[in-house]
């Protein structure tokens, strides 16, 4: 991908999260990108993150589509308000509503590719609607509810991180 992620663009306070904060050395450290009027993120779970041989654990296919998640609905908001990922305000959002549905196993030790498509902006609120693909079949569906990073957080995080 050419373009920077959506991750990129959030502010050091706000980029620890253990699926897509770039500052988490331990966590995932995903990315998302526009693709059109989709979102998408490429992630190779490694092995360790499996429910039966061959399979990936689930937890962890609902941390992707919970992460890409509010990813999307962060490009989304600044879509929404026609300004650019790197414009202040930062916008950042937090998991409201979490819906994953399982529709077959997930094969592992491949490259998925996690896809979203907004639904709705309405106000700090985003709907996204989620699945990932694994071999050109849909795996998972998923639905995240976010909701903007009220300002209160944003303050109490700045000030314990000292940005």
């Amino acid at each position: 991908m050419r373009q920077r992620h959506v991750q990129s663009f959030y502010p050091d306070h706000l980029a620890h999260c253990f699926g897509c904060g770039r500052l988490n050395d331990e966590g995932h450290q995903i990315k998302s990108y526009w693709d059109g009027e989709e979102s998408v993120c490429l992630f190779k779970p490694e092995p360790k993150y499996i429910s039966i041989p061959g399979y990936v654990y689930g937890g962890m296919l609902a941390s992707l589509i919970d992460c890409h998640g509010t990813a999307t609905a962060a490009a989304a908001g600044y879509r929404a308000e026609r300004r650019p990922m790197d414009s202040q305000p930062a916008l950042r959002y937090l998991t409201a509503s979490l819906h994953v549905d399982y529709l077959k196993p997930t094969p592992s030790g491949i490259t998925l590719q996690v896809r979203g498509r907004v639904q709705e902006v309405r106000g700090r609120k985003v709907v996204v609607q989620e699945w990932i693909i694994a071999n050109g079949e849909i795996t998972v569906r998923g639905l995240v509810v976010a909701t903007q990073v009220p300002d209160s957080l944003v303050l109490e995080l700045l000030q314990r991180t000292g940005d």
